[in-house]
């Protein structure tokens, strides 16, 4: 069985210190031509050392990024004693890591962190982002992938079969609860000098506490994609442990130069927390909202004949909610006012897609007593992306009455496809449908959804003319978000760095 942890030899220990004393001397001095003795021309070159140096000395040597306190001390305690101080400690810090990693300083690269998406074949919402952008990126520009070790303690180059499964080309293999991927010798990365972006979210307080004095100290210019601040703003809706750690992200996120936000709610979110940032003295970085695009795909016959046979019900029409049931999507305001509607006569079937998430409690409960007494509503979860397709384009409308927000990807996904959608009348969601072929309502309002959807279903003159308004909507694809994004994130953030 592979771990993170291996056990610790002599010899280990000493072909560690011999390979990674000259890639730290070559990391500080730059071009030059290296000295006969490392050790002495690193103790050399940490005179005076500040935080960055620091930093770097501490993470080679050990392969583990370490925390600000743990710099700062070393960093103070070398300015009382010399040099030596930041060897010892790193060396201590080798003889816990045992040397079991090739450590590689990342100077001139594009790192992208993708610990998650490496690990995981979902293809939803952050996922299904950051997998789109990724595979364009990877693409037309040279990048460095960057996973995690499992214990959190330093960055990792990843495998070619771990990118295969970032890039959604093959399925995700898990490995058992506390076992590292299969990895013989990982190859640790630290970033110096380089560009790196995290294009997804960080909830692991590990990595985030190692995150932020990389965003400080590597001398490297730092990004990152803001999806929303939901555990924030709508805390009570959130699982009880994902608002503290979604805090110590931003803690960290408050140290990169450039966030790219998924909309303009979303960016206005980041800028209300840049304000609060900056009363701490700190600038915060530059926000810009880059707006998601969506790219409907085209049902294959087979596909909408496998979807109509299973989840249509025929000669009523159907209406489709996509999305997990946690508190915030609003789901048994949607039970509610289905509910309203067939005590009023009028026929239709509910599907919902999704899965179950945290305090979805009430939700599945709702759901069993109403098919308990007859009603035509189901909830499936795990659905292949050919048959979501397939029920966008099957269903007379979409409802999506989310209270908050970074996007509202369904909203979007029912539009592309020609399907008149109901969403909330603020934030992300009102974006999308400004552009057409959606209703807006109230969604702490049980009667303006039920209103809306009873529009939808019995008005066929408006049904027709949201069909005809999705025609007309702008176009945005995929290509033209990675490359924006790509340009603000990195591009850009590397010409202000220079000056350009």
């Amino acid at each position: 069985m592979r771990r993170d942890r291996t056990r610790t030899t002599p010899s280990m220990m000493d072909r560690a210190l011999g390979e990674r004393l000259p890639v730290l001397a070559a990391a500080l001095r730059g071009p030059g031509t290296a000295s006969g003795d490392a050790r002495a021309e690193v103790l050399t070159l940490l005179t005076g050392a500040d935080d960055d140096v620091t930093w770097l000395a501490l993470a080679v040597i050990s392969g583990q990024l370490p925390t600000t306190a743990t710099v700062q001390r070393v960093r103070r305690a070398a300015q009382l004693d010399g040099p030596e101080v930041i060897l010892k400690a790193a060396l201590e810090a080798l003889r816990i890591e045992g040397g079991r990693a090739e450590v590689q300083v990342a100077s001139g690269a594009v790192v992208i962190d993708i610990e998650h998406l490496s690990r995981t074949s979902l293809g939803t919402g952050i996922q299904r982002v950051t997998r789109e952008t990724l595979k364009r990126w990877a693409k037309d520009h040279e990048i460095t992938a960057a996973g995690w070790l499992t214990d959190h303690t330093a960055m990792r180059r990843l495998t070619e079969p771990e990118l295969s499964v970032a890039l959604g080309h093959t399925k995700a293999v898990l490995a058992p609860v506390g076992m590292a991927p299969a990895v013989r010798r990982p190859q640790v990365i630290v970033p110096w000098e380089s560009t790196y972006v995290l294009p997804e979210v960080v909830l692991e307080p590990g990595r985030t506490r190692r995150l932020e004095p990389l965003f400080r100290f590597s001398r490297s210019r730092t990004a990152a994609i803001g999806f929303d601040t939901v555990p924030l703003t709508s805390a009570e809706t959130s699982a009880a442990d994902v608002p503290p750690h979604f805090a110590l992200e931003l803690a960290a996120i408050r140290h990169v130069d450039r966030v790219a936000t998924i909309s303009e709610a979303a960016g206005t979110e980041y800028l209300g927390w840049r304000t609060m940032v900056r009363s701490m003295g700190l600038a915060g970085p530059d926000i810009a909202a880059i707006s998601l695009p969506v790219e409907a795909a085209e049902p294959s016959p087979a596909a909408l004949a496998e979807a109509s046979c299973r989840y249509v019900v025929p000669t009523i029409p159907m209406v489709l909610c996509v999305g997990s049931h946690e508190p915030r999507k609003n789901h048994l305001a949607v039970l509610h006012a289905a509910e309203l509607l067939w005590r009023s006569g009028v026929e239709f079937s509910l599907l919902f897609v999704g899965g179950n998430a945290w305090k979805s409690e009430g939700f599945t409960q709702r759901l069993a007593e109403l098919r308990a007494s007859g009603r035509p509503v189901e909830s499936v979860l795990g659905l292949s992306d050919r048959l979501l397709w397939a029920l966008y384009s099957l269903a007379h409308c979409t409802v999506f009455p989310s209270v908050n927000e970074g996007f509202g990807l369904p909203v979007a996904e029912s539009l592309a496809s020609g399907t008149p959608a109901i969403t909330s009348q603020f934030g992300s969601m009102l974006e999308i449908a400004c552009d057409g072929g959606a209703l807006t309502v109230d969604p702490r309002d049980d009667h303006s959804l039920a209103a809306a959807l009873r529009s939808l279903l019995t008005d066929r003159a408006l049904h027709e003319r949201l069909v005809l308004e999705t025609r007309s909507r702008p176009q945005r694809t995929w290509d033209q978000y990675a490359a924006e994004t790509w340009d603000y994130l990195v591009d850009q953030n590397v010409s202000a760095a220079a000056g350009l």
